[in-house]
C-alpha cells in the first residue's frame, strides 16, 4: 500500500441506538440490521464504548477539525442525558480541537428542551421530512401505519423556532421522484434554506442469502457479480431521477441561487469546475468514512455493516488501523479501480465517478457488469448542470 491516504482524516458515523427507531418507513434499509444481534440486545451504545470512540476519534484526526455525527435508527431515543455526557467527554480535547456535532433525526420527538440544548451546545441538525403531507406520508410512517407528517413539522418548528442550525435531508422514493417541484415548491414555502436529495435505490437479495435474516442485498453481492438485480418497488426508476433533479435545478438556478442551497447542486457545479468532491458518492474513491455501531463495533461503510465488512471494535482496535486494514483489503480503492469501460469514457465521469458502489449491480450496453443502477438518471442531470455551466 502506498502513501497516498497518509495525513488524511477519518470520518465516522455513529449509530448509538444501532438500528432501533420510532418509525418504520418502508424504505429504511437500516431497520433491518436488528437480525444481525441477538433477541436480548440493548440498543444503547455503553459509557465505555462512548468514552472510547470519542478519545479515539479525535486523537485519530490529523487536522484542526473533529466532526461528530450522530445518527441510527433514532438516536434522540437515547434521551438528552447521552448527548450531555457526549460533551462532557469531548470537552478535554476541545481547546486542541475544533470539534463539532451533528444529529440525524426524524424530528417527532424534539421538544423545546431537546432544541434549547441542540442550540447551546451548536448541533447541526439534519431533518428528514420527504416534502408534502401526501408525499411524506406515502413512506414515512410509524409501526401502526400512521403517517408522521404533522410530528414532524411540529419538530420542524421548534428548531425554527430555536433558531437551531439545520438542513433537509429528502429521500426520494419511486413515487416522490413524480413530484420535483410539488416537493421544492413546499420546502421553500416551510423556509427551508438547506435540502439535501437523497435517491432511494435498494436491491434484494438472493434466497441463497436470506437465511442471515437481511433481504436487502449489500455489496458483498456486487463483489460476486451475483445475477440478482432486483430492486424493492420503493426504489426510484433512474431516468426519473434524473427528471427529478432538472425540473428543481430549472427552477432554482433562475429564482433562488443564493437564498435556497441545494447540495445536491452544489457537488456538481462544484464538480465541474474541477474541485474533488466532498461527499463519498461522488468521489474518486473511498473508504476512509467508517460507521460505529452502539455495541462499538467499526464497519468499513453505513452501507456496508454487514458481517463480511466488519473491521473490528473500538475497544479493542484503533481507528486508524482498522481503517488502513480496510483500504488494504482494496475496499475503497476499487471504486475507482473497477470501474466498467463505458464509465471511464463517460464524459461526465468526472462529476459522477460511478457513484456509490453498493448501487454497481446494472449492466453496460456491452453487457460489462458493474455499472451504477443511477447511471441513466445521474448522466441526465450532469449533462445538464455542464451544458449551463460551459454555456
Amino acid at each position: 500500500m502506498d502513501n497516498k491516504g497518509a495525513g488524511q482524516g477519518i470520518h465516522v458515523v455513529a449509530k448509538p441506538i444501532g438500528p432501533l427507531c420510532n418509525l418504520n418507513c418502508e424504505y429504511c434499509f437500516y431497520l433491518e440490521k436488528k437480525a444481525l444481534f441477538g433477541p436480548d440486545e440493548k440498543y444503547r451504545m455503553s459509557e465505555d464504548v462512548l468514552a472510547a470512540f470519542i478519545v479515539d476519534y479525535i486523537t485519530s484526526q490529523p487536522g484542526p477539525v473533529v466532526e461528530f455525527v450522530w445518527q441510527g435508527g433514532e438516536p434522540t431515543l437515547l434521551g438528552i442525558d447521552f448527548y450531555r455526557k457526549v460533551i462532557e467527554l469531548q470537552k478535554p480535547f476541545a481547546r486542541a480541537k475544533t470539534i463539532t456535532n451533528s444529529l440525524q433525526t426524524n424530528g417527532t420527538l424534539l421538544t423545546d428542551e431537546w432544541c434549547a440544548f441542540l442550540k447551546k451546545h451548536h448541533f447541526m441538525v439534519g431533518i428528514s421530512i420527504d416534502g408534502p403531507r401526501e408525499i411524506h406520508d406515502r413512506y414515512r410512517r410509524d409501526p401502526k401505519g400512521n403517517g408522521t407528517f404533522d410530528r414532524v413539522i411540529q419538530g420542524l418548528r421548534l428548531l425554527q423556532k430555536h433558531k437551531v442550525e439545520y438542513n433537509v435531508l429528502a429521500s426520494v422514493a419511486r413515487e416522490t421522484a413524480k413530484h420535483p417541484l410539488e416537493v421544492y415548491r413546499f420546502f421553500k414555502n416551510e423556509g427551508v434554506e438547506f435540502i439535501q436529495f437523497t435517491p432511494i435505490v435498494e436491491r434484494l437479495t438472493d434466497s441463497s442469502n436470506r437465511q442471515s435474516g437481511l433481504r436487502l442485498a449489500g455489496p458483498s453481492s456486487l463483489l460476486k457479480r451475483e445475477e440478482q438485480t432486483d430492486v424493492t418497488q420503493w426504489s426510484v426508476i433512474p431516468g426519473e431521477y434524473g427528471d427529478f433533479l432538472i425540473a428543481i435545478y430549472e427552477e432554482w438556478v433562475r429564482n433562488d441561487v443564493g437564498k435556497v442551497f441545494v447540495m445536491n447542486f452544489e457537488w456538481a457545479l462544484n464538480a465541474w469546475i474541477g474541485n474533488p468532491s466532498p461527499i463519498c458518492i461522488h468521489a474518486k474513491q473511498c473508504g476512509r468514512s467508517v460507521v460505529i455501531e452502539h455495541d462499538g463495533d467499526v464497519y468499513a461503510c453505513d452501507h456496508c455493516v454487514y458481517p463480511e465488512y466488519k473491521l473490528g471494535n473500538i475497544q479493542t482496535d484503533r481507528l486508524s488501523y482498522m481503517v488502513d486494514q480496510s483500504l488494504r483489503s482494496g475496499f475503497g480503492v476499487s471504486k475507482e479501480t473497477e470501474l466498467p469501460k463505458w464509465c471511464t469514457e463517460c464524459k461526465v465521469l468526472a462529476a459522477c465517478q460511478g457513484g456509490c458502489p453498493k448501487h454497481r449491480f446494472a449492466m453496460t450496453y456491452h453487457k460489462q457488469p458493474g455499472l451504477q443502477y443511477l447511471c441513466s438518471g445521474y448522466k441526465k442531470f450532469f449533462h445538464h448542470i455542464g451544458t449551463v455551466v460551459s454555456g
